[in-house]
This record gives structure tokens, C-alpha cells and sequence, in this order.
């Protein structure tokens, strides 16, 4: 029961970014420090992006009531070259610092800026 405890518990996932080798790593963090992934070497065909998540999670009681909680946030997306999704990079909280975070990543990795894809 502890080991089940601590593999959900502590189970996570993360992107780490290599800006002086420029490839990306998704990863599944098992016990919180087993990272696993594959390094994705980034090309100069791809872009970042833009993309809003509204996601809506809805319970119901006993009684029939419902309770609806919203959670919306703005996710930097990497696109291939054909502009499909490969992996987002980093969520958050307001259109602002996505954008400014978007710049950022854009300037260290040497890509171009996706305008198609945002919403």
C-alpha cells in the first residue's frame, strides 16, 4: 500500500528545455525522480504557439445537483513543420504571459512565432 501510495502520490510529468542544445524532453517523473523521455532535437522548420484550454469538470450529488468548476488556461504549443502538434511546452494562467513566455522561448531557441494556431 505505501509503494501504491507513493507512486500515485509522487508520480509526475515536466518538460525540461536545452537551450544551449536545442532539443526538448517530455517526461513522466515516476516516484518524483525517475525522470523518463526522449530528447526531441529542435529544427529551424518549427514554430510555438498559442492555444487556449477550456476544460470543464462536471459531479453530481445524491440529490441531482450539479457542480461545474471551469479551469481555463493558455498553453505555449511546439508545432512541426507541417503545423501539428508535437508537445506543449508550458501552461499558463493569463494571455499576457503566454505571450511573453512564448517571445522568450521563440528568442533562445531560434524559432519562428506561430500566428495560425492562436486563439
Amino acid at each position: 500500500m505505501i509503494v501504491l501510495g507513493a507512486f500515485v502520490g509522487f508520480t509526475s510529468t515536466s518538460t525540461f528545455i536545452d537551450f544551449e542544445q536545442k532539443r526538448i524532453k517530455f517526461s513522466n517523473n515516476i516516484f518524483g525522480f525517475i525522470a523518463t523521455g526522449k530528447w526531441i532535437p529542435v529544427e529551424s522548420a518549427m514554430k510555438i504557439g498559442i492555444e487556449e484550454s477550456n476544460v470543464t469538470w462536471s459531479a453530481f450529488s445524491r440529490g441531482n445537483r450539479s457542480l461545474d468548476i471551469e479551469q481555463k488556461d493558455f498553453r505555449i504549443v511546439l508545432y512541426d513543420s507541417d503545423n501539428r502538434e508535437i508537445l506543449t511546452l508550458m501552461k499558463t494562467d493569463s494571455l499576457e504571459s503566454a505571450e511573453a513566455e512564448k517571445e522568450r522561448l521563440c528568442n533562445e531557441l531560434e524559432l519562428m512565432s506561430d500566428r495560425q494556431n492562436e486563439k
